[in-house]
């Protein structure tokens, strides 16, 4: 063999060795699950639930076809149908049955889950990891954090331990048992995507986002670090197609327990509530109040004679921070506020007129039932019309009281103009323009012609009884 073959023989051996070894290192460093699934399985289980339902019969059974044989699916088609008739017996009960995942947080049979697995249940039943089967207890739930606390007669049972989901990072691994499509015992793993999602119409929860393989029936189960300790319960995903697309969301296992010692002890859960609407700071929204940058949660609205107007809070202050803690996203704010007790203190930072400011109050209970809110306006005589494309009335004495207003104007007509292309309708009430309070129809028009041209303005209105904020430029 030639010296120069010889050298790209000894080349090439020598890259196949590193590679080797590389690939070797990289396979060490990966996480081996085996030990962890092995201590944390018995304490994970099966939750089925049955429902009774109403039997559907027909008036005529001579008429009735034959059914038997056929898919339950196809069965139900037939079945839903048909006329009814009581049977003479009374009516009979089908069972409508659910599947889900819980977990053993105590040796005498305390088990967390989700609320949806186990809503609107006439019998639970657990399943353990020795195939044994148990009717649980409903201690308590809380809807608006989808926790549920269950309880099984037992002693000296499996619980798995618990850490703490503040610690947690994103890009760390984790692993999540559960019972997907019923199989029992699966495991999946991957990693943290992010921590303190706020998902729609879930205000209360700061969800820890993952992309760990979740699907029906994991739902109630853990999510564990790589300790071997529970720093979440798997509860939603996000889908387009019903099934896994690498968008997870769990319950922080902080927050679950905080409403599993509530539920145990009183049997409801208390949050803190400060009794505002709020939204999102944009950038044209950041401009219009004058901040470097879209950070905070916007004040839209203030609940008469709740916390936050006993407090002094203000419409069009801008919460940059709640106790020294942050507010990023809008957000942040409920995640917080909730997690205080009705009669704590809370110190606000805000933005006010251009200047930073504190704002001490104290925290209340959130009400059993939301408000509500929703009133239209009445029709009044037009005064005004503007610049801005609008014509409005003033709000008359009922509109005032209807909508705890001490002043605003209510649209009438929507014009060619601004107003039309940002989306104005008629029957909206507008309170503030370019952050001054609107009393009259004239003090309306008076502002609207001294507003700037080409910045952000904002106009905060009332559409159906939620306020909200929103800007616009005006061109040259």
């Amino acid at each position: 063999m030639s010296i120069p073959r010889l050298k790209s023989y000894f080349t090439i051996l020598a890259t196949v060795l590193v590679l080797g070894q590389t690939v070797s290192a990289q396979a060490a460093e990966l996480p081996d699950f085996t030990q962890l699934v092995e201590q944390a399985s018995p304490a994970v289980v099966n939750i089925s639930t049955t429902q009774k339902l109403p039997d559907r019969r027909v008036s005529n059974s001579a008429q009735m076809p034959d059914l038997e044989g056929l898919p339950p699916m196809l069965r139900e088609f037939f079945e839903r149908g048909m006329p009814q008739q009581r049977s003479p017996r009374g009516d009979r009960q089908r069972e409508a049955q659910s599947l889900g995942s819980g977990f053993i947080i105590s040796s005498d049979g305390y088990i967390l889950t989700n609320n949806h697995v186990i809503a609107d249940a006439d019998e639970i039943l657990v399943r353990l990891a020795d195939r044994s089967e148990l009717k649980a207890k409903l201690i308590g739930t809380d809807p608006r954090s989808d926790v549920a606390l269950l309880k099984i007669d037992g002693k000296d049972l499996p619980v798995l331990k618990l850490g703490k989901s503040q610690d947690l990072k994103a890009g760390q691994w984790v692993v999540a048992i559960g019972s997907p499509f019923g199989f029992d015992h699966t495991v999946t793993q991957g990693i943290v995507s992010a921590i303190g999602r706020s998902l729609p119409n879930e205000n209360y929860v700061p969800f820890i986002q993952t992309d760990v393989p979740i699907n029906p029936g994991n739902s109630g189960g853990p999510l564990f670090n790589l300790a071997g300790e529970v720093v979440g319960i798997n509860s939603q995903i996000y889908t387009r197609s019903g099934g896994f697309m690498g968008v997870s969301f769990a319950i922080p296992i902080d927050v679950a327990m905080d409403v599993s010692n509530q539920l145990k002890t009183g049997g409801k859960v208390s949050r803190g509530w400060l009794g505002v609407v709020i939204q999102e700071v944009n950038k044209d929204l950041a401009e219009s109040f004058g901040l470097e940058k879209p950070a905070g949660a916007l004040v839209a609205q203030v609940q008469d004679g709740g916390p936050a107007a006993k407090g002094g809070l203000q419409v069009g202050d801008v919460i940059l921070s709640l106790n020294g803690q942050p507010i990023v996203m809008s957000a942040d704010l409920p995640h917080l506020v909730g997690a205080l007790k009705a009669g704590a203190k809370a110190n606000l930072e805000v933005i006010r007129d251009g200047k930073r400011k504190n704002v001490e109050l104290t925290v209340g209970a959130i009400p059993e039932e939301d408000k509500d809110l929703s009133m239209l306006p009445k029709s009044g005589v037009e005064r005004s019309s503007n610049r801005l494309g609008v014509a409005v009335v003033e709000l008359n004495d009922e509109q005032k009281k209807a909508f705890d207003l001490k002043g605003g104007v209510v649209i009438k007509e929507v014009q060619d103009g601004p107003a039309a292309l940002i989306g104005l309708q008629p029957g909206d009430v507008i309170t503030h323009l370019n952050n001054q309070a609107i009393t009259t129809a004239k003090e309306f028009t008076e502002i609207a012609k001294a507003l700037p041209k080409n910045r952000s303005v904002s106009m905060r209105v009332l559409r159906q009884g939620r306020a909200s904020f929103i800007t616009f430029k005006l061109a040259e």
